[in-house]
């Protein structure tokens, strides 16, 4: 089996649990695996992307309706919308892997360690989902409405893969990166078990994060450099054509540095 199109199967599976445990197989795989960087699989007519499960229903994100996390169902409601948006990641980091020609070796082992930690973010999350029992029975992924902002972005970056490098890790999956320490204080403020064991399992996704970032940052810029472009010059261009959201802080300056954005693009964010 040649690994991107193993990669396109994996990210047509519906079934949640069965396409985190393949993600994982996958990466494993990886050196056993042949690799055709020039000649990607050809997506199979009527197939829709990403394999998505039957639940949770899909609405507008105006539509997803935000939920105080003081209380049991809201405090579900907020890891059901990260357990979403790391099951996206999954889809993200294998879309990445099948659909772009003509990369480095090192291009596809990168986004296939993304997809296989997301996969373990996804899992995680699940499984505490699973603990916190609601009139007896648990919650579990597919319970509340989801939106699918982020993988529109994939679908405006498909053809550009300078564009998906820019706008969905460095900019999107960035987002993450100042969004979860302002989550992580709220559930300590509430100090109830499970919301400090959510941040024990944000304390794990926040560190992998930042080095999903930072590998966007690095073939954002190898990409430049290979067409003669200057990344921080460049940036605002692609956020312009592909109408990417503005940032606003606050921006988590640490986790930021530390994923590789240098000073002058954090000066331009703060400037925005």
């Amino acid at each position: 089996m040649e690994l991107r199109q193993r990669a396109l199967q994996v990210l047509c599976l519906t079934d949640p649990a069965q396409k985190a445990a393949a993600t994982v197989e996958l990466h494993t795989q990886f050196e056993q695996l042949t690799l055709d960087t020039e000649r990607g699989p050809v997506l199979p007519p009527g197939q829709c992307l990403p394999g998505h499960p039957e639940r949770p229903p899909l609405v507008k994100h105006t539509s997803v309706v935000k939920r105080s996390p003081s209380t049991l169902e809201g405090r579900a409601a907020l890891l059901h919308s990260i357990a979403h948006i790391e099951f996206n990641a999954i889809n993200l980091a294998l879309d990445a892997v099948w659909r772009f020609d003509g990369l480095p070796r090192d291009y596809y082992a990168d986004w296939l360690r993304v997809a296989r930690e997301e996969a373990y973010h996804f899992t995680l999350l699940r499984e505490h989902l699973q603990r916190m029992p609601h009139l007896g029975q648990p919650w579990d992924y597919g319970d509340f409405p989801a939106h699918q902002g982020l993988w529109s972005m994939c679908e405006r970056t498909a053809g550009d893969v300078l564009a998906r490098m820019a706008l969905v890790p460095r900019t999107l999956e960035a987002r993450g990166l100042d969004a979860t320490p302002l989550i992580q204080a709220k559930l300590r403020q509430i100090g109830s078990p499970d919301a400090l064991e959510a941040v024990a399992v944000l304390d794990i996704i926040l560190r992998d994060e930042v080095g999903h970032v930072a590998i966007g940052n690095h073939w954002y810029r190898w990409l430049c450099e290979r067409a003669g472009l200057d990344p921080t010059a460049h940036y605002p261009v692609l956020t312009q054509r592909y109408e990417a959201p503005r940032m606003k802080p606050p921006f988590n300056e640490n986790a930021r540095r530390r994923a590789g954005f240098t000073e002058v693009e954090m000066a331009w964010l703060k400037n925005g």
